[in-house]
């Protein structure tokens, strides 16, 4: 599961007024057409100011947010006193990753009047769909320029250099999480729970979580696909028939469907075949089927971490059967795929942004595995130990050990 940056979003709501202007602009227009795009194609969880108050006051949720979130953007436009302190507050605490943007009318306050401002065009009541497809690509590109070079962008830490950052203790931030997902108002904060949940190895919570934020968007592929991971690996009311009721809940994403090129759906279904066939080996159309799931999410996408499982089921195949043509080609279908899972990595590689990616840490643990089925010792070690540096959750850790002891088995 790749975990989602956040990105805080403060600016007015509905329709303003610009007092310098006497113009009014539909500020929603602004956030559904430009930014919440924009930040979404830049690989960001996108939360709005609106979505955690509970009164237009600027409370707890709001306080915390903008000194946790990755980035921060602030529409100035109409001069909205809430933002503008929400803004402050934010340069406050942190030196970089807060972006300023508005209308590109009227005068920008000069107490931040030298901060580079993002700026666009309204026509008050819309914006033109060639402006906010502009727009939306400018935005992200900014995004993940920022994101890349951490220049201080906040006056404060600029003039005051040795003023440090102000960090939001991780428990605190959880508890704020869990406030908002009681509410039941706002699909972040029970996807953010679902995922605290997840990293205490609490399944059956975090199923409770990703429920609800199912029954609030029908038919979202990641919430499903989350659902049907939390529950296989809770194992209740036992494994299998926790396994069964993944495979119902995958199901409404059509993974047999001729269209259906999601490797993160295929990569689940094939999981949970695999598991089936690890508790009863007696049904080798178990592991048939999770060798189809992940060879077809391997062949759509050349995805490394559905390649590394379909290589494992591989061999585990060969290990079972006893036809000595079949085994011969699993074991040289495996060899194959890993070469090429490592071919694709070190394309990767190349990419400038290759060691921020979000998941560096499965990258490492599929080389480690690669490495360790070849018989290349050493840089099974080197991968093995740089994701150990990542810190795996606990069940990330059981995962990557369970296809360790596999092929260490199958090796002997």
């Amino acid at each position: 599961m790749l975990m989602k940056k956040i990105c805080f979003v403060i600016m007015g709501y509905g329709k303003k007024t610009d007092p310098t202007l006497g113009k009014t602009f539909d500020l929603d227009k602004t956030y559904h057409n430009i930014i919440k795009p924009a930040v979404v194609a830049a690989g960001y969880e996108c939360v709005r100011g609106d979505e955690v108050q509970e009164s237009g006051l600027i409370d707890r949720s709001m306080y915390g947010l903008l000194i946790y979130s990755d980035l921060v953007i602030a529409d100035i436009t109409t001069f909205n006193p809430n933002a503008i302190y929400e803004l402050g507050v934010r340069h406050a605490a942190k030196p970089f990753s807060t972006i300023v943007m508005k209308e590109k009318d009227g005068n920008i306050p000069f107490d931040i009047n030298h901060n580079k401002t993002f700026t666009y065009s309204h026509m008050g009541e819309d914006i033109s769909a060639t402006e906010a497809t502009r727009c939306q690509g400018a935005l992200t590109s900014l995004i993940l320029s920022i994101e890349k070079s951490q220049e201080v962008d906040s006056p404060l830490f600029q003039h005051i250099q040795s003023v440090k950052p102000y960090v939001l203790p991780e428990d605190e931030y959880i508890q704020l999480i869990k406030e908002l997902a009681e509410k039941e108002k706002l699909i972040f904060a029970l996807v953010e729970q679902a995922k605290v949940e997840m990293a205490k190895n609490n399944f059956i919570e975090a199923i409770k979580y990703w429920k609800k934020a199912c029954d609030k968007i029908n038919n979202d592929s990641y919430f499903i696909q989350q659902l049907a991971l939390c529950t296989y690996k809770s194992k209740s009311p036992s494994e299998k028939i926790a396994l069964q009721d993944a495979l119902n809940i995958i199901a409404q994403l059509e993974p047999d469907g001729r269209t259906t090129n999601d490797p993160e759906t295929l990569g689940i279904t094939g999981a949970i075949y695999k598991r089936l066939w690890l508790i009863d080996n007696n049904e080798i159309e178990y592991l048939d089927r999770a060798i189809k799931y992940y060879d077809k999410g391997f062949a759509i996408n050349s995805d490394y971490y559905t390649g590394e499982n379909y290589a494992l089921c591989l061999d585990l195949k060969g290990a079972y059967i006893n036809d000595d043509e079949e085994k011969i080609y699993c074991k040289i279908e495996a060899k194959k795929a890993r070469r090429k899972i490592i071919d694709i990595i070190d394309n990767l590689r190349l990419d400038e942004d290759f060691l921020i990616r979000s998941d560096l840490k499965w990258i490492y643990a599929t080389l480690a595995n690669c490495h360790l089925a070849l018989n290349n010792d050493a840089e099974f070690k080197e991968n093995e130990a740089l994701f150990m540096e990542k810190s795996p959750l606990d069940w990330e850790l059981e995962t990557y050990n369970n296809s360790k002891k596999h092929i260490q088995n199958l090796n002997n």
